[in-house]
C-alpha cells in the first residue's frame, strides 16, 4: 500500500471538519480558499490568455472540488480534460460541476498517473504552496514527463518576495501559535524556482505577480 504523506492526511482532515460544519456548496468553495465562481472565472481567463484553446489536452492538478473544471468546462467545448486530487469528496463535488467527458482521478502519491507526452498543459493553482519543496520539484518533474514537447506547465506559488504574501505568512504563524490543524502554507522565492526550471529543462514564460493574489510561474517544456 502506498504510504500516505503530509498533505493528505491534512486535507482529508480539512475538508471532512468543513463538511461537517457548513452546507456543502459553503464547504466544498472554502476546501479550495473560498470564491468559488469568482476565482474560477479568472484562472480560466488567465488560462485563455495564455494560449489554452479547444482541441488542447489539460491536466488540473490538485483540481480540488472544481473551481476551475466548471469554467473551463463553459468556456472551453473540446478541450480534453483530467483532474487530478487526493480527496473523493472534492473530486465527487467536481464531477457535478462540468461536462461529462471531464475525467477525474484519485490519486494520493507524489506523482501524476498518466503516459509520458500525454498532454499540452498542466497546470496547478495553489498546490505548490502546501508542499515541501522536494515534493513541489517531483511533481515539476513529473510534469515535464507527461507534458509533450512545447507544453506549457502553469502554478502559482508564495514568495517573501512579493510583499503582499506577507500576511499569508502572519496568517500560518498565528495558525502555529494556536497549534491549530491547518494545511502547510510554504513559500517559494524565484531564484529556487530558477533553479528547479534549470535543473528539470523547463524554459521560463514568464514569472511574476497575477490577478489571483498569488504569483504565476509559466514554464514551457523544452
Amino acid at each position: 500500500m502506498m504510504p500516505k504523506v503530509h498533505f493528505v492526511e491534512d486535507y482529508e482532515r480539512h475538508v471532512a471538519e468543513l463538511m461537517a460544519s457548513h452546507p456543502l456548496d459553503e464547504a466544498m468553495s472554502l476546501a479550495v480558499g473560498g470564491q468559488y465562481d469568482e476565482f474560477g472565472k479568472l484562472m480560466t481567463d488567465i488560462i485563455a490568455s495564455l494560449g489554452v484553446r479547444d482541441g488542447m489536452s489539460l491536466v488540473d492538478l490538485g483540481c480540488g472540488s472544481g473551481r476551475l473544471a466548471k469554467y473551463l468546462g463553459l468556456r472551453f467545448h473540446d478541450l480534453s480534460y483530467i483532474g487530478i486530487d487526493i480527496v473523493q469528496a472534492l473530486l465527487d463535488y467536481a464531477q457535478k460541476q462540468c461536462p461529462a467527458h471531464f475525467r477525474f482521478i484519485k490519486h494520493q502519491g507524489v506523482s501524476i498517473p498518466l503516459e509520458s507526452e500525454s498532454t499540452d498543459v498542466v497546470v496547478a493553482f495553489s498546490v505548490f504552496t502546501h508542499l515541501l519543496h522536494e515534493e513541489t520539484y517531483l511533481y515539476m518533474s513529473e510534469a515535464r514527463r507527461v507534458i509533450a514537447p512545447g507544453g506549457k506547465l502553469i502554478f502559482s506559488f508564495l514568495e517573501f518576495g512579493a510583499p503582499h504574501h506577507w500576511s499569508i505568512f502572519e496568517g500560518t504563524v498565528a495558525t502555529r501559535k494556536q497549534n491549530a490543524h491547518y494545511p502547510l502554507n510554504l513559500f517559494i522565492e524565484q531564484p529556487v524556482i530558477r533553479l528547479w526550471v534549470d535543473k528539470l529543462d523547463f524554459k521560463i514564460e514568464s514569472i511574476g505577480p497575477c490577478p489571483l493574489g498569488q504569483s504565476l510561474a509559466v514554464l514551457t517544456r523544452i
